[in-house]
């Protein structure tokens, strides 16, 4: 009974030291991916002084972003 609690607070403190110092989720990899995957929906990449070029950039991707969703869907309810 002495181990299961040890054990018990073992993990409660490893759990509430993730939690605060961000587990997985706040590695430095994940931030870098995220920050990429908005810069990328943001139009980051485009010439920013142009905004005919930023808006049709972002727009083509949110775009091809609903296209995959449909067809995922409409793969799925065809074949499932």
């Amino acid at each position: 009974m002495r181990d299961d609690d040890r054990e018990r607070r073992q993990a409660k403190r490893d759990l509430d030291r993730l939690g605060s110092e961000g587990g997985i989720f706040g590695s430095p990899a994940m931030k870098s991916k995220a920050r990429s995957v908005r810069d990328h929906f943001a139009a980051g990449d485009a010439d920013q002084t142009d905004p005919i070029e930023v808006a049709a950039t972002r727009t083509g991707r949110i775009l091809a972003v609903v296209a995959f969703v449909l067809l995922a869907l409409w793969l799925f309810s065809a074949y499932a």
